[in-house]
């Protein structure tokens, strides 16, 4: 949890002025008891004789002392909600900056859920720790240590019960504290199960319904409810015993404190306001300590998740800025060199010795089966992961040469999945370049064959799309993707897959507008595709096969040298390209 203090830069005068805004508070809740005492052994007495001036001073100082302590304690709320919230503010902008850094291959370590749980659930208990620290740290020892001395001025002997009773609690809290961490990080886990669980089911409830899966998925959500809940209440159960404890050693206390202190007023050693008084103390010592109970359990929860927090500021991304090189557009536009590569945890290369060539200007089809390498490939060229071993070269220069921005801004992808934001249609396609003008915009759904579905629009380019496009058709999400990726000129377009929900007939055309520009603009595509005719015309196309590229040329090359080629176009029923 102390690792993340920094987080409060900004913030850390209200967090050391805060505390000592409720230590003042303290002082006074300290000495009340004694202004009560006073007016039990004196000011009533006088009172009795008609001299009510005691009582009036007395009940005056009791309500003053409640008043500045009122006062002090909204000061200390006041700077721990804003210390809180500032501090929480910090740390998830921070935790948000750096997820954002990973390349892939660090994503790969944490599920999309467990991100999405520690940035909210587990900085909102770090936060709470921050405002119980705020409020509670200086204050509720402070109390309990203050209360003792002042039983001690009141009677030594006596103070030994607040000592016992003090001594035993903080046992008991430190016991239960170091049996309830590990079990605090665990509900965390737990809960990031139930939540990947929840957005799987919610993003695909079309699914799960066209299976008619809804019992499977509900019996699968309540056992990993039923397991969060499980492990909840039994790391509850423990934290449950501090409160009930606490009033059990300290009721005992007060008994105890009780029948000496009748023994001491017999005697004549102690008076009935005294009495009152330190049962006061003893009262303030059980409120601070249950206090001091519940900073620790905050403090325990917090300190799981810190954990988890502290396990994503741990990992750093292992793609390095390059020197910031800059493209030379005479040379090839991608070049690849004995290139390998495998994924974390994987035992075997998902690709293999790969060499390639792509000159600036080719049309590029990527064939493949399931699982061949043809995904990996492209995202080792737009430098989602870096290679194992070899190189990979955009334009002359190696991607870890060239700085983020500058690699970035010469592609354009359409990736496998469809992925479109809440917004309009505008918003959308100007993902792909921030300061569009309405004629870029429109060139790109010309060329993607999105214009006449987006005119067809009730508002247009203003029509609003919700999160994920589930107002539109899976074609018209790839469509506009494709647009997307098109609005900012690139000088490398990549299709990955991004065409399989359209039509055969604007699969064609869509083919044909990007034939033209790429005369017009020199522009390079790959595409990649689960359809022979989606590449047939491609100047190149690459095959591929476990990891390897098993073929490269033109469809007339390949469909008499490559039987990997040859038996995909087979089995697409197009057999007769054989005899073209």
């Amino acid at each position: 949890m102390f690792k993340l203090a920094k987080y409060l830069k900004g913030y850390r005068a209200k967090t050391i002025i805060g505390p000592f805004f409720k230590l003042f508070e303290a002082f006074f809740e300290l000495i009340t008891p004694l202004v009560v005492a006073w007016v039990i052994d004196t000011a009533i007495p006088r009172g009795r004789s008609g001299d009510f001036s005691g009582l009036w001073i007395g009940g005056g100082i009791i309500l003053a002392l409640g008043v500045l302590g009122l006062a002090f304690t909204i000061t200390a709320q006041f700077f721990a909600s804003r210390a809180s919230a500032g501090f929480g503010t910090n740390l998830r902008r921070e935790l948000y900056h750096h997820i954002n850094t990973f390349s892939y291959a660090e994503l790969d370590k944490f599920s999309t859920t467990s991100l999405i749980t520690r940035l909210t659930s587990d900085v909102n208990q770090a936060q709470q720790a921050v405002a119980m620290f705020v409020r509670l740290i200086l204050r509720a020892p402070f109390i309990s240590v203050g209360a003792i001395v002042m039983a001690m001025i009141i009677d030594l002997k006596i103070s030994l019960i607040f000592v016992v009773s003090a001594l035993v609690i903080g046992g008991a809290l430190w016991l239960i504290m170091a049996l309830t961490m590990p079990g605090y990080k665990r509900v965390q886990e737990k809960l990031d199960e139930v939540t990947r669980l929840t957005k799987e089911n919610l993003s695909g409830a079309r699914v799960v319904r066209a299976f008619d899966a809804e019992t499977r998925e509900i019996s699968a959500f309540d056992a990993a409810a039923d397991v969060l809940s499980r492990t909840s209440i039994k790391v509850s159960s423990l934290s449950a015993l501090l409160n009930p404890l606490t009033y059990a050693v300290l009721n005992i206390g007060v008994i105890v404190l009780l029948y000496f202190g009748g023994v001491s007023v017999n005697a004549g050693k102690l008076t009935q306001g005294e009495i009152i008084a330190l049962v006061n103390y003893m009262t303030q010592i059980l409120t601070a300590m249950i206090m001091f109970a519940n900073l620790l359990v905050t403090f325990t929860k917090a300190s799981a998740s810190a954990t988890r927090i502290n396990e994503v500021f741990d990992v750093t991304t292992s793609m390095e800025e390059g020197s910031g090189a800059s493209p030379d557009l005479d040379a090839n536009a991608i070049e690849l060199n004995d290139v390998t590569f495998t994924y974390s945890g994987s035992s075997a290369p998902s690709l293999s010795n790969v060499n390639l060539k792509i000159e600036k200007g080719m049309s590029v089809g990527i064939l493949g089966g399931t699982g061949s390498g043809k995904t990996t490939l492209v995202s080792l060229i737009t430098r989602l992961y870096d290679v194992n071993v070899g190189e990979v070269k955009i334009f002359g220069h190696n991607v870890k040469d060239y700085s983020s921005d500058e690699l970035y801004s010469l592609f354009g992808v359409a990736p496998q999945k469809a992925v479109l934001f809440e917004g309009t249609v505008r918003d959308n396609i100007r993902w792909g370049k921030e300061d569009a003008t309405d004629e870029e915009i429109e060139k790109a759904l010309v060329v993607s064959q999105s214009k006449e579905f987006v005119d067809n629009l009730k508002d247009g380019l203003d029509t609003m799309i919700n999160q994920g496009g589930k107002n539109l058709s899976g074609g018209q999400r790839q469509r506009l993707t494709i647009a997307r990726a098109l609005v900012s000129n690139p000088k490398i377009l990549i299709l990955d897959d991004s065409s399989s929900a359209l039509d055969f007939a604007t699969d064609a055309k869509l083919r044909k507008a990007l034939n033209e520009l790429k005369k017009s603009e020199k522009l390079t595509s790959i595409t990649v595709s689960q359809r022979a005719t989606s590449i047939k015309y491609s100047d190149l196309i690459i095959v591929m096969d476990d990891g390897k590229i098993v073929g490269l040329g033109t469809h007339d090359d390949l469909i008499s040298s490559c039987d990997v080629y040859r038996e995909i176009c087979l089995s697409q029923n197009k057999g007769d390209d054989e005899n073209e």
